[in-house]
């Protein structure tokens, strides 16, 4: 029979936050550039769709520094108040991107209504260029971001490149608004004001995109994929299992957790038991290295016939 081994270390979670957190970074930077032209070219260009733009993107400021320091707390070692870790920092932090996207697209709908309600001039025609660039640059940081996230494992960090997605369609639907005020003329003044209301449509989408995952994390919802699959078939090699029953996987930030119920011979020792359950849990965390922790539970293969 297999003896027990300790359980490799496999917690590679330091490096993948650290990539997360540089690509968060990245994003404040260009966000708080962004926000400073965009700004500046609504305001002397007479575009609030633009100015809208604008308050999207220094939202992205704060929301990404959110991440940040969600990535930074799921990445502390358990603790005595938190032995699991604190990996539910991380879909925390998504939910308040979500919030604060919520909060963003209440302001720009309210303060598009008052100027749709008051009369004011046609946009210049240099903001089109504007947000031409923006567009690219904003696109760009979704795919990088968005990248890192996959490979890290983070909903936060995915969190984060949805943002900047969102303020792409943002900027797309303002160049749609600014051109047809500047080629309707006068009269089409508020069409400005109008695909600022659009894009806040589009952000409160973008918002439950990033809700949704991040709460059925929280409430330790079964990750997607075939990890219980996964578990099970890498259980079953191991000598002395006979067979898996029960597999629960539930993820903590960027690990996952995993019960399994494995069935072995029914006449072996309790030490011989305690050593197919150490093998077991050794051969899955060496296999498949998300997996933090695997709490096996042995059972008789008799029981069950």
């Amino acid at each position: 029979m297999p003896q027990p081994s300790p359980s490799p270390s496999v917690r590679p979670t330091a490096e993948r936050v650290q990539r997360g957190q540089r690509s968060t970074l990245v994003g404040v930077g260009a966000n708080l550039l962004l926000a400073m032209v965009k700004g500046a070219a609504g305001v002397l260009g007479h575009s609030y769709a633009l100015i809208a733009d604008a308050i999207e993107s220094a939202s992205d400021i704060f929301t990404s520094l959110f991440v940040w320091l969600g990535l930074r707390a799921a990445a502390r070692e358990p603790d005595e108040n938190h032995p699991y870790g604190h990996g539910k920092a991380e879909p925390l932090a998504s939910l308040l991107v979500a919030g604060a996207l919520v909060l963003a697209a209440g302001i720009i709908v309210w303060q598009s209504i008052g100027h749709i309600l008051t009369p004011h001039k046609i946009p210049s025609p240099f903001t089109l260029l504007v947000l031409g660039g923006v567009v690219i640059v904003k696109e760009w940081l979704f795919r990088h971001i968005d990248q890192v996230g996959e490979e890290v494992g983070s909903g936060a960090v995915k969190a984060d490149a949805w943002h900047h997605r969102s303020d792409a369609i943002t900027s797309l639907t303002a160049f749609v608004g600014i051109s047809i005020a500047i080629i309707g003329g006068p009269g089409f003044e508020s069409a400005d004001d109008w695909a600022a209301i659009g894009a806040s449509l589009i952000i409160v989408f973008n918002a439950y995109h990033i809700f949704r995952p991040a709460l059925g994390e929280i409430m330790d919802e079964a990750p997607a994929g075939t990890w219980p699959e996964d578990v099970a078939r890498v259980a079953r090699t191991v000598p002395g299992v006979l067979g898996t029953e029960k597999c629960i996987v539930r993820k903590m930030g960027f690990e996952y957790f995993v019960d399994l119920h494995v069935l072995v011979d029914g006449d072996i020792s309790v030490r011989e038991g305690h050593a197919v359950a150490h093998a077991v849990k050794d051969a899955v965390i060496a296999q498949l290295p998300a997996i933090y922790d695997v709490l096996v539970h042995i059972e008789p293969e008799d029981w069950h016939q």
